[in-house]
């Protein structure tokens, strides 16, 4: 069978708009040769559509688009994702479905057996689980379709099931002589090969040939990969798709013929990218969608020299074009001479537009509004913060003005320990790094430079400074960046304990007020803009933890 896998990227809500990419996308594979075809998981509404799903309009939409749909469809059938209603269970209200579509009608339907309830998922507030599968009988063959979580419980690839049934063995014992599988598998670092890993096994043991259509995009915090893969009855790959990039893929699972575009390909030598284009792609994919599919077309930025809001200019222009980029430079009484330079050479070396707007004269003004309430205190932390507000609130009169939206430059490291200010360099529509540790935005910087310097060697090299005070350096307040983001990949991914922690080597009171200062913090992050998921575990939507709670991790 000649399988079509549809690699596209849907907006939530957008019913018309994802009916004519799907249905642009089927011609281009059906021309191609395939035989059937195959979409992503809840396609037609986009993926994730969280509370909409209680609205009856919404529903009703996409049962309607899928009507639609089905018109555009000939003889080579399509199975895609959507929203259906559960007549079953009134309490339940609605299923994650896919349908089958040929010659203008819905020919056969099927819902998600394995609803995932963790981390960023939350599918069982919407929707009901399928209670049985059967495979879908196509020109005498037995296709075995699944949604997405339900190829994710195979016992011989995981150590801890989250489920008690496996629907790919539930098809398999029913006579599917394939497996097609649709995905809206949300990308986060590493799982690309833990995904493709996961497939081949079970494709291997099973003895059978398996294709999974993964959707690409993003939609708010969540990043979605593509690399839909084919692989034969043995596990070998014979098809990738691209990552963080549309794709229609044609591929033939019978290699003793070939298909029309000569699109069938084994790939037993397939590599992914280093971990550092793939953090890059995934990022600069999350900036344009969250800009694009929420109406915008520019964004603004400060630029203070620094290597964090180097690399999210780069992004940007990247993803925007830089003729959609303002850096602003907005310096005061402590900013370096060299902070100014590194900032303009990086504007001029993207070719974004670049201006200067000093804060001084703001901060002179306030600081003598305040002069009798401060009289007889030291400076400290008030007065840092007030030359952090001024810069947000001139980004923001930038953006109510031209209608840019503003990137927050916080990396995860600050993020977690609350070395931020609210209402000053949080302020913004999207903060793109706020998952991204500060080593690992040091390691994409360079890989940004790996032909020739595109941010200013000074930026990666200098010590990281806020410039709020006079000599003010991170590590004043912080230990090292390796030891701060060791922790915390412990403490918030891995979920380790202190005790465990310092059992790693790591002295007990740096452990202890680096948790700490994640405790206290946990106010500010409530407030953050929302930030491009690539970690396992997240600040956000994936972590969820009350403001206000007196636990303190024991030592």
């Amino acid at each position: 069978m000649i399988v079509g896998l549809l690699q596209l990227n849907s907006t939530i809500g957008a019913f018309a708009a994802n009916r004519e990419k799907l249905l642009s996308a089927y011609a281009d594979a059906v021309t191609r040769g395939a035989e059937f075809v195959v979409a992503p998981e809840l396609f037609l509404c986009g993926y994730p559509p969280r509370d909409l799903l209680l609205r009856e309009d919404f529903i009703a939409a996409n049962l309607a688009v899928l009507e639609e749909a089905a018109k555009g469809i000939g003889e080579v059938p399509i199975c895609l994702g959507y929203v259906d209603k559960n007549p079953e269970r009134p309490g339940r209200a609605l299923k994650n479905a896919a349908a089958v579509l040929q010659n203008g009608k819905i020919i056969w339907r099927m819902a998600k057996s394995l609803l995932p309830t963790y981390d960023v998922f939350d599918e069982d507030r919407y929707f009901d689980a399928a209670k049985k599968v059967e495979p879908f009988l196509f020109n005498g063959r037995k296709l075995g379709i699944t949604i997405c979580e339900d190829i994710w419980n195979d016992e011989d690839f995981w150590p801890e099931r989250l489920y008690r049934r496996d629907p790919v063995k539930e098809l398999i014992s029913q006579g599917a002589e394939i497996i097609l599988n649709l995905s809206a598998s949300p990308w986060h670092d590493g799982k690309e090969r833990t995904r493709l890993e996961m497939l081949r096994r079970a494709a291997r043991d099973e003895k059978i040939p398996l294709a999974q259509v993964n959707a690409v995009g993003a939609n708010d915090e969540l990043i979605f990969d593509g690399h839909s893969v084919v692989l034969d009855a043995q596990g070998e790959v014979l098809a990738l798709g691209k990552g963080f990039a549309e794709e229609v893929l044609v591929v033939d699972l019978n290699q003793n013929r070939k298909c029309k575009a000569g699109d069938d390909r084994r790939q037993s030598g397939y590599e992914f990218p280093p971990r550092e284009e793939l953090l890059y792609s995934a990022l600069s994919l999350g900036i344009r969608d969250y800009v694009r599919k929420c109406g915008f077309k520019s964004v603004i930025l400060g630029l203070s020299g620094g290597i964090d809001s180097a690399l999210i200019a780069v992004m940007a222009a990247d993803a925007l074009g830089p003729e959609n980029v303002l850096g602003v430079s907005l310096p005061a009484r402590y900013s370096s001479a060299g902070s100014l330079t590194d900032a303009k050479k990086l504007a001029h070396q993207l070719g974004i537009r670049y201006e200067v707007l000093p804060i001084e004269p703001a901060f002179n003004a306030v600081e003598a509004q305040l002069h009798k309430l401060f009289a007889g205190t030291k400076p400290n932390e008030a007065e840092e913060n007030i030359q952090s507000r001024l810069r947000g609130v001139t980004l923001m009169a930038l953006s109510n003005k031209f209608g840019g939206l503003v990137l927050t430059t916080g990396n995860k490291s600050e993020m977690a320990v609350g070395y931020c200010t609210l209402y000053g360099d949080m302020n913004g529509a999207l903060a793109p790094i706020a998952d991204v540790l500060k080593t690992d935005v040091y390691r994409i910087s360079r890989w940004v430079n790996r032909g020739r310097e595109i941010i200013p060697a000074d930026s990666i090299t200098k010590p990281p400074s806020a410039e709020l005070r006079p000599g003010q350096q991170d590590q004043d307040s912080l230990p090292p960046y390796e030891i701060l983001d060791a922790i915390l990949d412990l403490y918030v991914v891995k979920n380790l304990g202190k005790a465990e922690i310092v059992a790693r080597s790591f002295d007990a009171a740096v452990v202890n007020d680096v948790v700490n200062k994640i405790t206290f913090s946990e106010y500010k992050r409530r407030q953050a803009a929302p930030g491009l998921k690539v970690s396992p575990r997240a600040f956000g939507m994936g972590r969820r933890i009350p403001v206000a709670q007196q636990f303190r991790p024991a030592q």
